[in-house]
Order: structure tokens, then C-alpha cells, then sequence
């Protein structure tokens, strides 16, 4: 009997990518029981009115709350069994078509991870291609604190092409395991973060449960990134937010790292680095 499989998908201003995400949803090889897209604050959220209707979507409208409380409204909204699998995922996120099902499998063959994800490449929106560089293929942490995305800006040479327990893995793409997540009753992802580190603080949590993350270069996914990669081209707004919830994190998970934390948020905030 195949597993229920749920898909949370967080909105805002994503009118160009969202249908592109549906469509590879469409194509998946194993049944989705329901989709929720939660859309948080979008400036004109008519665009929501003409998506393409996947069998059990449901579309949620809020005032801009923040990407952890929306998930968490979709997460209420549509998820019924204590058992199966929930795929958080970001609107600029394509699927390849069994990537549901090697999911399903994986998490079959480790029973004790709570979430498993895979390689995630990068997508030119513009073109309307893959990049051929990597995105993400894990988070991990340097020995003073800073988080990173494994490979980011590679170019894909299947130099990440073995199975790993990563610490944290990205946010953009979670396959997670619902029995895993029942305890949070709902409250998947910690509201104190409106945007940025909620992935991270979430598999902390996990790990300290005794549950595992798995990596698995089997699971291909792109992902445009909305964001800009350079980091002066983010605006100060963001970053400072950014460099606020690194300190946030290890306030709830304490550890000598707390001090990079501390002159990250001092250089943003007086240097404006």
C-alpha cells in the first residue's frame, strides 16, 4: 500500500515559477494525496486564481507572516495521517518525475531519518535551463559556526555523489517523515524564525530527537534561488535578519559558535557587510 505523500509549497510574489513547479508535480509517478500553497503576502495574489488545479490543493492566503508560519498553516491545513511523507518545498523548485518516489524508498530503507533530500542543481529562469552548477547538497558547518550550503556554485562533477548524514539539509527541498514530525503537533518549523535558519533550527531539533538526515545524490531536483547570489546584492534588510537568527539559533541550541554569531551580527549591523 503506497504511503500518503503531502506537498507544502510556500508563495510570495511567485507567479513565474509556481506553475513551472505544479507542472512537475503532475508528472510525478506516485499518487499525491494533497497540496497546500500557502501563500504569504504576495503584492497582487491574483496570479493564484489560474493555477493549473492538482487533485487535493488547497490555497491559503495570508498577509505576509513569514516562511515558518506559513508552512506551518499549510502543514494544519492538509496533513491527516501520523504516517507518511511531507515534501516542503520553495515555488522555484522542479522535481524530476520519480524524485516523490525515491523519496518514498529511501525513507523505506532508513528508518530512523526523519528527512532525506538530495543533489539540488541550479535552474536559470531566464534561459529556461539548468545552470550545470549545484545548489545545495547539504547543510554543514564550519568549525567556527558559519552554515553553508555543501558544493553551492559548483559545477556538478559528481563530486557529491555518495550517500551522507549531513547536520542540516536545505530548506528549499525537505522530504520529511511525518511520524518524525507528530510530536511538533503542526508546529513544524519554529515561528520565532520569519525567514532564514528555520531549516537548520528544524533538523537540530531533529537530530537531538535521535532521528537522522540523509543526503542522497539519487534525488535530482533544480532550483532557480530566488534570492541573489552575490551577497552585496542582497539588500541590508536581509542580511540583517539573516545575520539576527544565526544568534536566535544558538540561543535555542547553545554552543561556542554563538560567538561567530555575535560578530556576524556586529559587522552587518555597524559595517553593513
Amino acid at each position: 500500500m503506497a504511503i500518503p505523500v503531502y506537498i507544502v509549497i510556500v508563495t510570495h510574489n511567485s507567479a513565474e515559477e509556481l506553475d513551472i513547479c505544479l507542472a512537475h508535480l503532475e508528472k510525478q509517478t506516485v499518487p499525491i494525496k494533497g497540496v497546500a500553497i500557502v501563500d504569504s503576502g504576495s503584492a497582487d495574489p491574483q496570479f493564484l486564481d489560474d493555477l493549473q488545479q492538482l487533485a487535493g490543493m488547497k490555497i491559503i492566503t495570508t498577509e505576509n507572516i513569514g516562511y515558518s508560519r506559513a508552512n506551518n498553516i499549510g502543514f494544519q491545513q492538509i496533513v491527516a495521517d501520523r504516517e507518511g511523507m511531507v515534501v516542503f518545498m520553495n515555488p522555484d523548485t522542479f522535481l524530476s518525475p520519480d524524485y516523490l518516489a525515491q523519496a518514498v524508498n529511501i525513507l523505506n530503507e532508513n528508518p530512523g531519518a526523519a528527512v532525506v533530500s538530495g543533489k539540488l542543481l541550479g535552474y536559470d529562469l531566464s534561459a529556461m535551463k539548468p545552470s550545470g552548477k549545484i545548489d545545495s547538497t547539504g547543510i554543514f558547518r564550519h568549525w567556527y559556526g558559519r552554515w553553508y550550503d555543501r558544493g553551492q556554485g559548483e559545477k556538478d562533477r559528481g563530486q557529491y555523489d555518495l550517500i551522507a548524514t549531513p547536520p542540516a539539509l536545505c530548506g528549499a527541498l525537505m522530504c520529511c517523515r511525518l511520524r518524525a514530525l507528530y510530536p511538533f503537533k503542526g508546529d513544524v518549523f519554529d515561528s520565532d524564525f520569519f525567514l532564514y535558519k528555520e531549516d537548520i533550527e528544524l533538523c537540530l531539533r531533529l537530530r537531538a530527537a535521535g532521528w537522522t538526515l540523509v543526503y542522497d545524490p539519487r534525488l535530482i531536483a533544480h532550483h532557480c534561488r530566488g534570492w541573489a547570489r552575490k551577497r552585496q546584492k542582497m539588500s541590508y534588510d536581509l542580511r540583517l535578519m539573516a545575520a539576527k537568527n544565526e544568534v536566535l539559533l544558538y540561543r535555542k541550541h547553545p554552543g561556542p559558535a554563538m560567538a561567530w554569531a555575535l560578530l556576524k551580527l556586529f559587522l552587518v549591523q555597524i559595517f553593513h557587510l
